[in-house]
């Protein structure tokens, strides 16, 4: 649903650019973070309705991130999907396990990342 407020997590530049611009072209507003204590602090102030959290942040895993958020009765409404480079066996499971909605690898594609956000959202 277009306009929907998302919080994009990566401490890749790049990443975060790409993510960005993909979806503020498909008309969500976006917040982004580089790390655990960015994205804390910018969700006191910022409602997203959904997150992509990267795995591999400097200071904290995205899944112990992602814990926190959800033990938040504030924010456990909020979608989570995980995202990483590192694809490995057992990764997804983990990544539910810790509390996210769902699970992309990397590179982000961007046909189908506006996509899964809008079903995903759809569903919620």
């Amino acid at each position: 649903m277009p306009g929907e407020p998302i919080l994009i997590v990566d401490d890749k530049p790049e990443n975060l650019k790409l993510a960005s611009l993909v979806l503020r072209l498909s008309g969500y507003e976006i917040a982004t973070a580089a790390n655990a204590r960015e994205t804390l602090s910018l969700l006191q102030s910022f409602r997203p309705r959904l997150i992509l959290m990267d795995i591999q942040l400097p200071d904290m895993d995205g899944l112990e991130l992602t814990r926190k958020i959800k033990s938040d009765p504030a924010n456990a409404g909020i979608l989570i999907f995980a995202m990483t480079a590192y694809a490995m066996k057992g990764d997804e499971e983990k990544a539910l396990a810790a509390g996210c909605d769902g699970y992309q690898t990397k590179p982000i594609d961007t046909e189908g990342l506006p996509i899964l956000i809008r079903n995903s959202l759809a569903c919620a």
